[in-house]
């Protein structure tokens, strides 16, 4: 993705994330960028100095990457479960760093070992449980590939974290392209 897209695309997230945390309207915005049209999954992480204020995403999509992620972004900074009590506030929205992940389609895999650490995310299923990490979350931790493995499956899908050795259990691998403001020459475009 060339650098005006991933600016365009952080540029959208954060007018709508603040225009949602204000109670405001959704901005208008109008895509011009081929990059931004295409139907692709993805997610929007949001932190204040480094801690976790919101990550909600979508592995697939009908909609254009633009819309997408502006959704996701109006979504983690208003309906991320864990903060439900304490949710993204007007006060703190210039503090907010923003991250967007760009994801490739998942292919499911018969071993899960398979995985490369920093490279790939997983999303593991089990009848009506599921979790995910995206790839980022190995190299933010330091786990292992098992261990990335166990706290997807005990801490996200609430499963034994050994469910993912089990065949009964599936195990998707996919890859993002990860960008965000601290990176992107955004910084003094913020707020």
């Amino acid at each position: 993705m060339t650098e005006n897209a991933r600016k365009e695309l952080l540029r959208i997230a954060r007018e709508t994330a603040e225009a949602a945390v204000r109670g405001k309207a959704m901005p208008k915005f109008q895509v011009r960028n081929a990059e931004l049209l295409v139907k692709q999954g993805a997610f929007v992480t949001i932190k204040n100095r480094g801690e976790l204020r919101g990550c909600i995403g979508r592995f697939t999509s009908d909609k254009p990457l633009a819309q997408t992620v502006a959704d996701m972004a109006v979504a983690s900074a208003t309906e991320d479960s864990r903060f439900f009590y304490n949710r993204v506030t007007a006060s703190e929205l210039a503090e907010l760093d923003i991250e967007i992940s760009v994801l490739s389609p998942m292919q499911r895999v018969d071993d899960p070992l398979k995985l490369e650490l920093g490279k790939h995310g997983i999303y593991i299923r089990r009848g009506s449980r599921t979790g995910c990490f995206l790839p980022q979350v190995a190299t933010e931790t330091g786990w292992s590939k098992e261990e990335f493995l166990s706290r997807c499956c005990g801490g996200k899908a609430g499963l034994p974290p050994d469910a993912w050795r089990d065949p009964g259990t599936e195990v998707y691998l996919f890859t993002a392209e990860v960008f965000g403001e601290h990176e992107s020459g955004t910084e003094e475009a913020k707020p």
